[in-house]
């Protein structure tokens, strides 16, 4: 005779129960993971800020005038420093004392016929104004002929209205005696040719620039801008001669 085995009251039941309950728990979607690694949040004033910058930028590109800054160079003389930006959008600057070690005056222009340097009669220079063609109208000054204070009111007033331009924008208080909107502008990029100078630049409503702050130096507004001309002259006659370059010329032996 084989002896009966008691069952184990309540074991299968008790599995019975749990069983639905752990394949449930197997199966359902585990709680989301918060996002890690993503950029952070831009700040609202800091975005603002690239807002406005790019809109006083495009009213500048649309400001015609002509008027005189005030120039302090980085480690330089401090001088007057004169633009003109036509109705047709042909612009011109003159630059005291940047050719040849300060001794020549020197104006960059550009026209429909090009883009042109001029030497303006100087202490340097007794000779009347003449003007070399440097390229197009839309080509970069070469480097060894920029004096630099031309961009804020050409160029870079093109990136300043470009969104997708590696650029860091917030409010900046104005310089002193400076009146005007101000704007702190740094480079985001990682290359050493930034498309423009950081420094702090100061606009009015409609667009006027009333001072840059860049490695150039300081440029700020002297009076009230006068009404534009409609296009701008060059200095003097276009000839075929050298552009005056910052360094004064090697002395020539006989």
């Amino acid at each position: 005779m084989h002896a009966h085995r008691r069952a184990v009251p309540g074991r299968i039941g008790v599995l019975a129960l749990l069983l639905p309950t752990v394949l449930a728990g197997c199966g359902a979607d585990p709680p989301a993971a918060a996002p890690t690694g993503g950029p952070d949040p831009v700040p609202v004033q800091v975005d603002a800020a690239r807002d406005e910058l790019a809109g006083v930028a495009a009213a500048a590109q649309d400001r015609h005038f002509t008027a005189t800054y005030a120039f302090t160079p980085t480690g330089g003389t401090p001088r007057t420093v004169a633009v003109t930006s036509a109705d047709d959008g042909s612009w011109r600057v003159d630059v005291p004392g940047w050719g040849h070690d300060g001794t020549v005056d020197v104006s960059l222009a550009a026209t429909s016929d090009g883009l042109f340097q001029c030497a303006l009669p100087s202490a340097g220079r007794a000779e009347p104004a003449s003007c070399v063609r440097l390229g197009d109208a839309d080509d970069a000054v070469p480097r060894r002929l920029d004096p630099r204070v031309q961009h804020p009111f050409t160029d870079w007033l093109e990136v300043l209205t470009d969104r997708r331009a590696p650029l860091a924008v917030s409010p900046a208080d104005a310089p002193t005696g400076v009146t005007g909107r101000c704007y702190a502008v740094d480079s985001t990029s990682a290359s050493m040719n930034a498309p423009l100078d950081v420094g702090i630049y100061c606009y009015r409503e409609d667009g006027t620039p009333v001072a840059v702050r860049a490695a150039f130096g300081m440029l700020t507004l002297t009076g009230e801008p006068a009404p534009a001309p409609a296009t701008v002259e060059l200095a003097g006659a276009v000839g075929d001669g050298e552009p005056v370059g910052r360094d004064a010329p090697a002395p020539t032996t006989s």
